[in-house]
């Protein structure tokens, strides 16, 4: 049976028991206290039990038919009545099971249990197809950006091979590059997807720890390029996944490295305010306009004219993954352009409790 057959049967039983009791209340506390026997009394005639009972009871029994048609009848309009906006519910359940995410049940003039399920099954699908829609365009985009170092490197075969005279040492300096960029493209992909797992162990990180750690993995990088590090700071304790806090940290100095000018610094500090562990890296640079700074964040996006020192092109990832690590810890992440040039970027993460140890 279904659950509106259930709800009509069960009003209809509530109906039944009512008009049950409400005959025996008739037969116990009324008619049990009347003579069997005719009254003998001057005047007119006075019933009996038994007069009554044939007066009553056929009576009766057609009300109580009445009764439960009308409890059934009733039963199913009301159980259909309740039950119309589970049915709205259900229709737009299946037609997101059928890949429809785009409709919407947006149910009004509910304020019951019923309005609120209703509001939260839309919040979820507006939830759900905006992330649908961003791993299509991310898999669109990495499937494009993987396939322009491939499509360079057999090219470049083809050259080679077709080519006697082809330099041989400059065609392998090229394919190392390639294949290099390639690899670096790869394991930001995989960084970024690694932010998504939330198998993570958790644990007590000090953010001081993660940005030495980060700065003896690039500080190669900063010599190459002529820029100063500086770290300063405090210890600043968190939880989290050790290793993508201090993914974290190198991508973000990373990104100060090798967007910044020749001679330039870059500056490391943590520090603990209030309830935060607060993480922040500033760098020189080239100047960058404040509508920029909202889409260094998207996946492949890359600021048109925006230099390394390296001289080479970046995959667009390091911020991205950044920034989708600060939103798996429940964090922050702040951009803002300094006046003078470079980015300042501030992390701030819910600070753990002390050490019970």
């Amino acid at each position: 049976m279904g659950i509106r057959t259930k709800l009509a049967l069960s009003y209809a039983a509530i109906v039944i028991v009512a008009g049950t009791i409400l005959l025996a209340v008739v037969w116990l506390f009324l008619l049990r206290y009347v003579p069997d026997t005719q009254i003998p009394l001057r005047g007119p005639f006075v019933p009996g039990r038994s007069d009554l009972e044939r007066a009553f009871w056929p009576r009766a029994g057609w009300a109580f038919a009445f009764l439960v048609a009308f409890g059934l009848a009733g039963g199913w309009f009301l159980a259909g009545r309740m039950l119309a906006p589970l049915n709205e519910i259900t229709r737009a359940t299946r037609a997101a099971t059928e890949g429809s995410l785009s409709h919407r049940i947006r149910m009004t003039g509910r304020g019951d249990e019923f309005g609120e399920l209703a509001d939260a099954f839309d919040g979820m699908l507006e939830r759900i197809e905006a992330h649908v829609d961003e791993q299509r365009r991310f898999a669109a985009n990495a499937s494009h950006e993987l396939r322009t170092p491939l499509a360079i490197t057999r090219s470049m075969l083809d050259v080679a091979r077709t080519d006697p005279g082809a330099d041989v040492a400059a065609t392998l300096a090229r394919l190392s590059a390639t294949n290099d960029r390639a690899i670096a493209l790869t394991e930001a992909l995989l960084a970024l997807a690694a932010t998504d797992r939330a198998d993570a162990p958790q644990m007590r990180v000090d953010l001081s720890l993660a940005a030495e750690h980060a700065v003896e993995t690039l500080v190669g990088l900063a010599e190459d390029g002529g820029i100063a590090v500086d770290v300063a700071g405090e210890a600043a304790y968190t939880s989290g996944s050790e290793a993508l806090l201090w993914q974290l940290a190198v991508n973000l100095l990373h990104n100060g490295i090798v967007h910044n000018s020749p001679g330039g610094w870059v500056r490391v500090e943590t520090s603990t305010q209030s309830d935060q562990a607060v993480l922040t890296i500033e760098n020189t640079g080239e100047w960058i306009p404040d509508e920029v700074i909202p889409t260094l964040v998207e996946p492949f996006q890359r600021q048109a004219g925006r230099t390394r020192v390296d001289g080479r092109e970046g995959s667009g990832l390091g911020l991205a993954v950044a920034q989708r690590i600060v939103e798996a810890h429940g964090g922050t992440l702040v951009l803002a352009a300094r006046a003078a040039g470079g980015l300042r970027a501030e992390v701030r993460l819910l600070a753990a409790p002390p050490d019970a140890g």
